[in-house]
């Protein structure tokens, strides 16, 4: 039994326990489904045997158990507060299980960035958003086609926690392209993708409610939409950000400032980049008003600036996530649909896995295509709408480790 200690915090009182618990021994103190009712049981229980613990393979029902209760909560229109003081946060000790397991509960990361964008306090903000910031910066070390796979499928099929999903999926598409394509420094690297995390932070909880708003906006949101980037700034400060390049950059990434990036301050091309990869990610995502497009369209959208020309910084992205992103679908020869899990050894031929044979049905086993070769070449990107099969991350996601033919992050 691999055991994993957690918080006496972590429980629910009056809620049946998704796991059991155990001590330090692996001895049983209270079994799955038992209801504690109070603090002091459970207080009771942690002063047992050195503390409350859980095996490592029953994890993930305590991950599934805070987000039930965490959308519960959303969907019921609770305070930001009252859910950030419910302590149903996954404590950190739980969260080792992603490095026993090897793999990151992408929902349960969803959920931290939410909250930290949703409810940002000076005196957690910087250890909270390093967090999210170093899990991301791992996951990308260690298979980057897996966290854009993760990020653009939930960017394109949900809108729950809609803010933080796009934060992250610009933040990702940024590091790649500073880290890939334009060499920058580590350090201007990393202001650049803390940058891209927080430019909504002035406007998070409106950018979640129009996800799923059936109208377009008031003047009221139009108002905050106009003027989300100078809250943001002045949202940072209050959280004892100081870094000038940084604030600038948020303050300027709706800024239509075409021309090459040596053209510009450092600021200038942080902003610059974050512009363009908000502008494609937000038209992969879902709204009540109209369905995404596939990520082909919305990458051209970003690849040719207000003048009709290349834009450098647009042209950056498409080189370092490819043509067709892991996590979009496309239409190859063989007449077959397949999701693409990992980029190729240039921006169009992406290595894919089959989803829909070709008489439409759905595979049992997603067989993996090179799309490099002609009788599997991608014909054209499928919107994520057309395609009628569940996609379920845990099956597809270790399909995006990258092979020897792959290129390296």
């Amino acid at each position: 039994m691999n055991l994993i200690p957690i918080e006496a915090d972590s429980i629910r009182i009056g809620y049946p326990l998704p796991c059991d618990l155990v001590d330090k021994d692996g001895t049983l103190l209270a079994k799955k489904a038992f209801v504690i009712r109070s603090k002091d049981d459970v207080l009771h229980f942690a002063n047992r045997n050195g503390g409350l613990f859980m095996d490592g393979l029953d994890a993930e029902a305590l991950h599934k158990s805070y987000l039930d209760q965490l959308q519960t909560m959303m969907r019921k229109d609770k305070s930001i507060g009252e859910i950030a003081d419910s302590k149903l946060q996954v404590d950190r000790a739980v969260k080792r299980t992603s490095e026993v397991t090897g793999r990151l509960d992408w929902r349960d990361l969803q959920a931290e960035a939410h909250l930290l964008l949703r409810d940002p306090h000076r005196e957690t903000f910087s250890e909270r958003l390093d967090h999210v910031h170093q899990v991301l910066t791992e996951e990308m070390h260690r298979n980057a086609n897996g966290v854009l796979f993760a990020l653009i499928h939930l960017s394109a099929t949900e809108t729950e926690m809609y803010s933080a999903t796009h934060a992250m999926l610009v933040s990702v598409m940024c590091g790649l392209a500073a880290h890939e394509v334009l060499n920058w420094p580590d350090p201007v690297e990393v202001l650049l993708r803390k940058a891209a995390l927080t430019m909504n932070i002035g406007m998070t909880e409106l950018q979640d409610r129009l996800t799923t708003q059936k109208k377009p906006p008031d003047a009221f949101q139009q108002s905050v939409i106009d003027h989300h980037a100078e809250r943001s700034v002045e949202l940072l400060r209050a959280q004892g950000v100081t870094d000038p390049t940084w604030l600038e950059a948020v303050a300027s990434h709706h800024a239509q400032t075409p021309g090459a990036l040596r053209s510009k301050t450092p600021a200038q091309r942080l902003a610059r980049v974050i512009q363009r990869a908000d502008m494609f990610a937000a038209r992969l995502s879902p709204r009540l008003t109209r369905p995404p497009v596939t990520p082909a369209v919305a990458m051209q959208a970003c690849y040719f600036d207000e003048n009709k020309e290349v834009d450098e910084a647009g042209a950056a992205l498409i080189k370092a996530v490819g043509i067709y992103q892991p996590g979009s679908f496309v239409k190859l020869a063989s007449e077959e649909v397949a999701v693409v899990v990992r980029r190729g050894s240039n921006t169009s031929t992406p290595r894919v896995a089959v989803v829909l044979n070709r008489s439409g049905m759905p595979t049992v086993e997603n067989a993996v295509r090179d799309t490099s070769h002609k009788d599997y070449r991608v014909l054209a990107s499928v919107p994520h709408s057309e395609v009628k099969v569940q996609i379920k991350l845990d099956r597809l996601l270790p399909l995006t480790q990258p092979t020897g033919a792959d290129r390296p992050w």
